[in-house]
């Protein structure tokens, strides 16, 4: 599970370092997630788990007529964001958990997210608190993972994991498959209503320039599942997965790029608070 500490921790400061490379591994995503925004009436934009503003920053360019806010509970990922956002005068940033924040000024009529809204730790409470907050009828757009199966990326780098040990059972465990099952996403989504789900493919981009085997390597040495194997494995298996890591990459690595085959849910949802 990856919760709020992990974000405002290790995880957050790894992400924090490595925004370009993980803005370009959901690059083919955005456009998705911008197409469905730009046809959202909202014009008081709020970006749940923003990360290093990667969204927050397109929506911005797209929309000058609108003002958007950042919220992320990292303080890295957050001063990140708004380092490279000098020149948006319609954007802000703001380290708060989502799950309890409210905006000083007018209340938000639209909520965006790219795959930010998995790690509440209390998801039905957090979307509860984001409808009543919300205007009259604000509407939500986000991404997020399908199955773990469904996503090569994750699914090829665990079976070169050893067996994890088992952990202590929660009714809305957070991690980045929180919301792979839409009847589990629908029972998380309290105070919404007309929740839509939309399958979208995409190419999650590991590795690329002069040497992209590297490049990849070094990316998930610092991200995702393979992170935390090379950090806590000891050292025989460390070496084992290591290999068996180098491996996977040289099998991904096509024409100049190391990816993977991704699968997401683009969800949109209006607010049942009228």
């Amino acid at each position: 599970m990856t919760g709020a500490q992990e974000w405002q921790g290790r995880v957050g400061q790894n992400w924090a370092a490595e925004w370009e490379r993980t803005d370009r591994s959901f690059a083919a995503l955005t456009p998705h997630l911008l197409a469905a925004i730009a046809a959202e009436p909202g014009k008081r934009i709020i970006d749940i788990g923003c990360g290093a503003g990667e969204l927050s920053l397109a929506v911005s360019a797209a929309q000058p007529d609108a003002q958007i806010t950042g919220v992320d509970i990292s303080e890295e990922l957050v001063a990140a964001a708004r380092s490279r956002a000098a020149s948006h005068a319609n954007l802000s940033f703001t380290v708060a958990d989502a799950s309890s924040w409210t905006a000083d000024g007018a209340a938000p009529d639209l909520y965006v997210s790219r795959h930010g809204v998995m790690f509440f730790s209390d998801p039905p409470a957090a979307f509860a608190h984001l409808s009543a907050v919300a205007a009259p009828g604000a509407r939500m757009v986000f991404s997020c993972f399908r199955p773990a199966a469904e996503n090569p990326w994750a699914m090829e780098i665990a079976r070169l994991l050893p067996p994890g040990r088992p952990t202590a059972a929660v009714d809305f465990p957070p991690g980045p498959f929180a919301f792979a099952d839409p009847d589990r996403a629908r029972r998380c989504l309290q105070g919404w209503r007309d929740i839509t789900f939309l399958p979208l493919d995409f190419a999650y981009v590991a590795g690329s320039g002069a040497n992209p085997v590297a490049d990849a390597l070094s990316f998930f040495s610092r991200i995702g599942p393979a992170a935390a194997a090379i950090r806590t494995l000891p050292d025989q298996a460390r070496a084992g997965f290591e290999r068996g890591l180098l491996e996977l990459v040289q099998s991904r690595h096509v024409g100049g790029q190391v990816c993977f085959p991704a699968a997401a849910w683009l969800v949109t949802a209006t607010a049942d608070n009228l």
